[in-house]
């Protein structure tokens, strides 16, 4: 197949079954969850971080030490159809954007900006200097996630999947707020939570909202 563009990145090549057999496009790809395709494409371009809040109505989720690739692509997905600015991840101890991520995120990698920073605290304060308004989702906060203004410049905080958002990036929110919980089980997983909070913020949004 020749060079084509597909997404932000190129495609170089592309390797089908049946006229490749299984076993050589689990070989190329590095994983038997290939679903008969396998693409040579350029690295992941990852977004500046600055430019996210661009937009007076830049809505960012901010993932702090999301590990799990499979968490990663479905906030993606849910951040992209729900008409997201971008997402920023740290550059440690966190999934970067991989095939595995790229898979779980339906293609949305591939469309929704997804930035990577030393900092998240840090970023968060230069969100603040934009005059962006940073929730951080958190299961013990009093104020209801529905019961806050999502409009303007807007930004989700969401912790790792065990400990949630670590202190110091809590306090660098302006909000915390909470998911109700009528359940036994203490906590939402992290892509769930940030689909229920970004639908809330795009419901908001919405022209007729």
């Amino acid at each position: 197949m020749a060079e084509a563009e597909r997404g932000r990145r190129a495609v170089h090549r592309v390797w089908r079954a049946p006229e490749t057999p299984p076993e050589e496009l689990e070989r190329l790809c590095g994983s038997p969850e290939h679903q008969g395709v396998v693409a040579e494409v350029d690295p992941y371009p990852y977004a500046d971080p600055g430019t996210l809040l661009a937009a007076e109505d830049a809505l960012v989720v901010v993932l702090d030490e999301i590990q799990d690739p499979h968490n990663l692509g479905a906030v993606c997905r849910s951040a992209e159809v729900a008409g997201a600015s971008g997402v920023v991840i740290p550059e440690r101890r966190a999934a970067a954007v991989t095939p595995a991520v790229a898979k779980a995120s339906a293609g949305a990698v591939e469309h929704v900006p997804v930035a990577r920073v030393r900092n998240i605290a840090d970023w968060l304060k230069g969100a603040k200097e934009a005059g962006a308004w940073s929730y951080g989702a958190t299961a013990e906060a009093e104020v209801v996630y529905t019961d806050v203004d999502w409009k303007g410049r807007a930004v989700l905080v969401l912790g790792s999947e065990g400990r949630g958002l670590r202190p110091r990036v809590a306090s660098s929110c302006d909000q915390l707020v909470s998911i109700p919980q009528r359940g036994k089980l203490e906590s939402l997983n992290a892509s769930v939570a940030a689909a229920v909070i970004l639908f809330e913020a795009a419901r908001q949004r919405a022209p007729s909202a």
